[in-house]
């Protein structure tokens, strides 16, 4: 048993590697047995006809086209009386559906919060800290079925498991995204959570990155309670790799970040940003109230925020947007779906429920909290700056992997971005971070058919988004309701 586990780890740190050595990773293989009941469409050739197409590039939606895909890969896009179809082709119509690129998931993780109500119902964080569950069944199923085709896990509490995940699914035996894995969290301490590895200094940081970078992770995370020191050192080790680090921050400001060479910021700066804070110590992470209480009142158009903005263009940083989220904290915020409720296991459902009740409906902080986040998010957008997204399925355990990636897109144009822009801050930017837009992130002959059919029109409606039918990974078509009734009654428990 130990050497065919063994054999497991080291066949999936190959494959892990193999993909990261290029930046287009390999094509999944053809579906297994297990993937096989969940395959609508797959056939040599397939053209879908008279649907509306978004092509992720932010250009307005084009109506009646046709799109061709042939071994995977996208032969033809054009108007549906002129386009020809390959003889042979198993070909579709489907006027009233729209065609878009596959999500590109930057905050995606294999695991979620399924018991915030019990760990912190009295207020205490006990010892060892708090847990997370992994899903490593249910949340790959969920994240195709949402339309993400591509996703990074940023950040790991049980890395064996997000490794063997990848393995599988690129050997056809798993339903799923191609899946960049980001090692556990670079944290320093004291941590507040249970699974994370508190950093003994700068070495330590170097010789966590060479360790998880040989196991074959491919990207970094540093966390809350870095120091300037560890991220610094763990920046150029990641670096040195040809590998990217992002951070959730707080004990180091975003530009001490940036001048340790960090690539991404997760969240935003509204609520990890701590440069602002007065009180604010080296290499220490202020109370989150104390933190958002600074950005409260400084303006987004404001020559402080302008600064930090230009700062980021001017060093190619990004921003990850993870909108679902924070929404889950501010009170009268939209109903829970149906779809959500019904995937939580029966524990994992009680414990959001009481969470959502115990928000204090007073509290207008959170609110604005949001808008401010929104409106900073907006700004950098516009002035040039590389958005990303992601869903987070943590925090009260509202957000769900796959239908929170369909919320953030919703979000986005809440926050003010076209659909058509918020569709491409969720696919093309996405892609170009990875360094693969070549190859995914947009809908162009040549690139992989990664692509999802959805009834009606997002560019119109963005809540149409949600209508996914099917969802095609390298020309395969998965059926989407059938991924998601496959963890009915699942969500939190595996």
């Amino acid at each position: 048993m130990i050497e065919r586990l063994t054999h497991v780890l080291l066949a999936a740190t190959a494959v892990v590697a193999a993909a990261s050595a290029t930046p287009a990773a390999a094509a999944t293989a053809a579906p297994g047995p297990e993937v096989q009941p969940f395959v609508a469409m797959s056939a040599p050739a397939i053209a879908l006809r008279h649907v509306t197409l978004i092509d992720g590039t932010g250009a307005e939606p084009r109506a009646d086209q046709t799109v061709v895909f042939e071994r995977g890969r996208i032969s033809a896009i054009g108007p549906a009386n002129s386009t020809a179809v390959p003889a042979g082709a198993e070909s579709h119509d489907y006027p009233g559906y729209t065609v878009l690129p596959g999500l590109v998931g930057m905050h995606d993780h294999f695991y979620y919060s399924a018991s915030n109500a019990l760990q912190r119902g009295d207020g205490k964080n006990s010892e060892p800290g708090f847990q997370v569950n992994e899903i490593a069944y249910t949340a790959p199923r969920l994240y195709l079925a949402g339309g993400v085709t591509t996703l990074r896990t940023t950040g790991s509490v049980e890395p064996y498991a997000d490794i063997k995940v990848h393995d599988r699914i690129a050997a056809g035996l798993m339903p799923g995204p191609d899946v960049d894995l980001t090692a556990p969290y670079l944290e320093g301490g004291p941590t507040p959570f249970a699974q994370m590895h508190e950093l003994r200094g700068a070495d330590d940081a170097r010789r966590f990155v060479a360790f998880w970078a040989e196991s074959g992770m491919t990207s970094f995370k540093a966390y809350m309670n870095i120091t300037r020191d560890e991220l610094a050192a763990a920046a150029a080790a990641a670096h040195a790799r040809g590998m990217k680090i992002t951070g959730h921050l707080c004990s180091v400001t975003w530009p001490e970040a940036v001048a340790a060479g960090i690539d991404d910021f997760e969240h935003g700066p509204v609520y990890t940003d701590s440069e602002f804070y007065a009180g604010k110590q080296p290499d220490t992470c202020p109370r989150g109230r104390d933190l958002q209480g600074a950005w409260k009142d400084l303006p987004i158009d404001g020559p402080q925020v302008r600064v930090l903005i230009r700062l980021l263009i001017d060093h190619h940083v990004a921003v990850t947007s993870t909108l679902p989220v924070f929404e889950q904290y501010v009170p009268g915020n939209p109903p829970p779906q149906r779809r959500t409720l019904e995937a939580m296991a029966t524990g994992a459902r009680a414990s959001y429920l009481q969470e959502r009740a115990s928000l204090d409906p007073k509290d207008h902080d959170s609110a604005a909290l949001l808008r401010k986040e929104m409106d900073f998010e907006l700004a950098f957008a516009s002035a040039g700056g590389l958005l990303l997204a992601g869903p987070d399925p943590t925090g009260n355990g509202g957000v769900l992997p796959g239908f929170g990636n369909q919320r953030e897109v919703e979000l986005l144009v809440d926050a003010g971005f076209t659909p058509v822009a918020a569709i491409h801050v969720a696919t093309q930017n996405g892609a170009r971070f990875l360094g693969r837009d070549a190859d995914i992130g947009t809908l162009a002959t040549g690139k992989r058919a990664n692509l999802m059919l959805v009834k009606g029109d997002p560019g119109k409606h963005i809540a149409d988004i949600e209508n996914v039918e099917l969802v095609f990974k390298d020309g395969v078509g998965y059926d989407s309701a059938r991924l998601i009734e496959s963890v009915r009654g699942q969500v939190g428990v595996r």
